[in-house]
């Protein structure tokens, strides 16, 4: 490495045997360059420890260098793990993250998304919406970048990354079919139009139960206003309170599950020997927890990751790509919640 002062592009090219240009269009990551030329620029930068001008090349390109990460709360680990995910995926490309809450507020999530919002704060956008409808979507600055995470369907201008969450939920039942209960309760479901994850997941539900040509009981699925501890807790108790007590619940976040818990085990009933309980997001708190969680443990590292890949390309690009519907693996890690704590792993089915 060059001592004494900033190693620039042009001391790269020189050492490489190569223009500027070409230098230029390797760290930036064009694809017109041979893999040989690449690989003897390549070895120059590694040489003298160059580190692209991140600021002055954005500046250049009429960028802020930031992209915006849109949730609905913050306090939700599920969200909180996905965003360290995302600022280093983000890290690693030169971009800052801002971040912003929403709580679900439909007319604070349209303004981050309509035209001119963005300019000169942030150069795209990974969004999360919980108050906005599909519908509402369409009405946006269509010359933002956009990233959606969640449950919504690309409409072919903006990029979609989740799990399939009918498939998850499917998953999650069966395994308590599996079990040998018969009388599976759901918590969660939200029957309203910017309800998606929710309905997916009743979905899921339903088709388990459907494969193993078995009655839902409709009486068993129970709504909330969100996917919290207080939630979980509160619908847990309606259940025991009601007629027919369920012998497991799908819930539809960690969360919800622990508050499940809670209420199961101050109402002096075991877990899973009495009432078996599975989660959903695989947070944490859930392998943590007593007993620990049986959960659907989508990786949002790959979910993190491939977000801030597919929105930098559409900020790089002068003609942006069609949407894309990508779909990240998800697995069941059973614990101790369904099977027990003499039999539980935290392993994968």
């Amino acid at each position: 490495m060059r001592r004494g002062r900033e190693v620039t592009l042009r001391d790269v090219a020189e050492l490489a045997g190569v223009s500027s240009r070409t230098v230029s269009n390797v760290v930036n990551g064009y694809a017109n360059v041979t893999e040989r030329t690449r690989l003897r620029v390549q070895r120059a930068v590694d040489e003298l420890g160059y580190r692209p001008n991140v600021l002055a090349r954005n500046l250049a390109q009429g960028r802020s260098g930031q992209i915006a990460v849109v949730v609905p709360y913050l306090d939700t680990p599920y969200f909180a793990e996905l965003l360290q995910g995302i600022i280093r995926a983000a890290r690693v490309q030169g971009y800052n993250v801002l971040i912003d809450q929403t709580d679900g507020d439909r007319e604070h999530e349209r303004m981050l998304i309509t035209r001119g919002a963005h300019r000169l704060l942030f150069d795209g956008v990974i969004f999360s919406p919980l108050g906005l409808s599909q519908s509402a979507l369409a009405d946006r600055d269509l010359t933002l970048p956009l990233v959606i995470l969640g449950e919504r369907v690309s409409d072919g201008t903006f990029d979609h990354v989740g799990i399939d969450d009918v498939a998850a939920s499917r998953q999650a039942t069966e395994h308590l079919l599996d079990l040998g209960r018969s009388r599976v309760a759901a918590i969660g479901d939200q029957p309203y139009e910017t309800g998606e994850a929710a309905q997916l997941r009743t979905r899921g539900f339903r088709e388990a139960h459907e494969r193993r040509g078995l009655p839902v009981h409709e009486d068993l699925i129970i709504p909330t206003p969100r996917f919290n501890r207080p939630d979980g807790a509160g619908a847990m108790a309606y259940l025991l309170d009601g007629d027919a007590r369920p012998d497991a619940v799908f819930c539809y976040s960690d969360l919800v599950a622990l508050g499940a818990i809670h209420t199961l085990v101050s109402r002096g009933l075991r877990v899973p020997e009495d009432v078996a309980v599975i989660g959903y997001d695989d947070i944490e708190d859930g392998a943590y927890s007593n007993p620990t969680v049986t959960t659907i443990s989508p990786d949002k590292e790959l979910i993190a990751a491939t977000a801030v890949e597919r929105l930098l390309l559409r900020i790089g690009s002068p003609t942006p790509p069609p949407g894309l519907e990508l779909r990240a693996p998800h697995r069941l890690v059973v614990r101790e919640s369904t099977v027990g704590r003499a039999t539980g792993t935290d392993g994968t089915r």
